[in-house]
């Protein structure tokens, strides 16, 4: 188990990150999320003893690791630049740590051929440059030198963020099938709300230096518990100017002076106008136009204007949106997944 506890780093007078209170789990695949100059590498840097805090401890299994040196953690890490040795083999990459470790040839060899396997990297690949390989394949050379000597702990920072969409989507899958296997607890940095939402256990999220929600994907996203949480994950309405005219709708809402209300696009419904419906529990309707929409391949994404707002509604299916562009429209939305924050 990893626990922070009171921690503060400053950088001269810049407090980078105050008083956090947090623990993982062990096995658990941890994720700071949040925007760039956050706090998120600060903190993982504090983890794995690259900066010292201002106040505060770092423990880890109930041992104060705070003043211990970086090599001493049992803490591995891959980095945005994956920092691999360009002129060495992938083999010879793999198998640095056992070789400084002396470890003898016979054994380095066994386990840099099961840590292959187990990350994909063919006999081929290992007899190659890491400077001829791809980017994926230098991720998958980088986590394989980081586990080979079984940490107990694996940071990643912003592993994906150098590569193309569609390998980025492929080596997601990858890494938390790896962090399955292995079982090793694992702490991953993104600003990236999609990688967060699919790879995590768990997520923290972080604003300005504080820890603003730790959840599950599900607690961040369905039950946001600030503003900032809302808005930074997923996309939403905000139907403040709806609630306040019309309060008698929104009867099943706290409704309270100074508060702001939203609701997420993908929990509402567009009707063509005139088309019959019927509301359910907790559902209400508004009349507006569809001014626009955009194609998804999977989903369009309409935007209505309701009175002086643009809201914006997922439409999914095979209805052609063609059927009603530009024509009048019904918005359904569902109380009970409208969220508020004062």
């Amino acid at each position: 188990m990893i626990t922070f506890k009171d921690i503060t780093i400053k950088y001269d007078d810049f407090v980078a990150v105050e008083n956090l209170n947090f623990q993982v789990e062990d096995g658990e695949f941890f994720t700071f999320l949040g925007p760039s100059g956050c706090g998120k590498t600060t903190t993982l840097r504090a983890l794995v003893g690259f900066i010292h805090p201002e106040a505060g401890r770092v423990y880890i299994n109930d041992q104060d690791i705070t003043d211990l040196p970086t090599e001493k953690r049992d803490i591995k890490m891959v980095f945005q630049s994956y920092a691999l040795f360009p002129t060495m083999t992938v083999y010879e990459n793999i198998a640095f740590g056992p070789k400084v470790n002396k470890v003898n040839k016979k054994e380095i060899n066994q386990i840099v051929q099961e840590i292959a396997r187990k990350v994909d990297l063919s006999e081929d690949q290992l007899a190659k440059k890491v400077s001829d390989l791809s980017g994926g394949q230098q991720q998958r050379v980088a986590i394989a030198r980081a586990l080979i000597n079984k940490p107990s702990i694996l940071v990643l920072d912003e592993p994906l963020s150098n590569l193309d969409a569609k390998l980025r989507l492929q080596l997601r899958n990858e890494l938390k099938n790896l962090q399955k296997n292995f079982g090793i607890t694992t702490i991953y940095v993104t600003h990236d709300q999609e990688e967060a939402l699919i790879l995590s256990d768990r997520i923290a999220v972080f604003n300005k230096g504080k820890i603003e929600q730790i959840g599950t994907p599900e607690e961040i996203y369905e039950q946001s518990a600030t503003k900032f949480v809302c808005n930074f994950i997923g996309d939403n309405n905000n139907i403040t100017p709806l609630v306040q005219k019309y309060p008698e709708k929104f009867n099943q809402l706290n409704l309270t002076d100074n508060t702001t209300y939203y609701s997420r696009i993908e929990k509402s419904k567009v009707l063509p106008a005139g088309k019959d419906f019927s509301l359910e529990k907790d559902e209400i309707s508004f009349e507006g136009q569809l001014m626009d929409s955009h194609y998804y391949g999977i989903y369009r994404k309409c935007f209505i204007k309701i009175e002086d707002i643009i809201v914006r509604v997922i439409l999914t299916g095979d209805i052609p949106v063609n059927t009603f562009q530009n024509q009048k429209v019904t918005v359904i939305f569902n109380q009970k997944n409208i969220l508020q924050y004062a």
